[in-house]
């Protein structure tokens, strides 16, 4: 019987871990990228937020991040809050719901940042 059948080659192990790594690398970059070409839509007309007052008195600043479901006309018709300070949130997705974005093949989402500095 010939024991070479079951004999461990270091050098095929090694080859197809480099192989495997080059295929997960691939994906992954791939896999990244997509969400970006999916995700760009222009702003065509843009309304600023109205800072609301309690925040300004309790000099509360920051980053509201919203995804924004814009449909094929540019029109927006869905506002979700990512993150963001909730004093802030209201003012921000209000203000989105009257921008206009580039028309597009059909509808996309797009996540959009406002900032929130009192000295602005």
């Amino acid at each position: 019987m010939n024991k070479n059948i079951f004999r461990f080659h270091p050098s095929r192990l090694r080859r197809g871990g480099v192989q495997m790594m080059r295929a997960v690398v691939l994906v992954l970059a791939v896999a990244m990228t997509i969400p970006a070409w999916a995700g760009v839509r222009p702003v065509k007309s843009r309304v600023e937020p109205i800072y609301p007052d309690l925040a300004k008195r309790m000099k509360v600043e920051g980053t509201v991040k919203l995804e924004v479901t814009v449909d094929a006309d540019g029109k927006v018709t869905d506002v979700k809050k990512v993150s963001g300070n909730s004093l802030l949130t209201f003012a921000a997705e209000d203000a989105v719901r009257k921008w206009k974005f580039e028309s597009g093949a059909g509808a996309t989402t797009v996540e959009v940042s406002l900032t929130f500095a009192i000295g602005q």
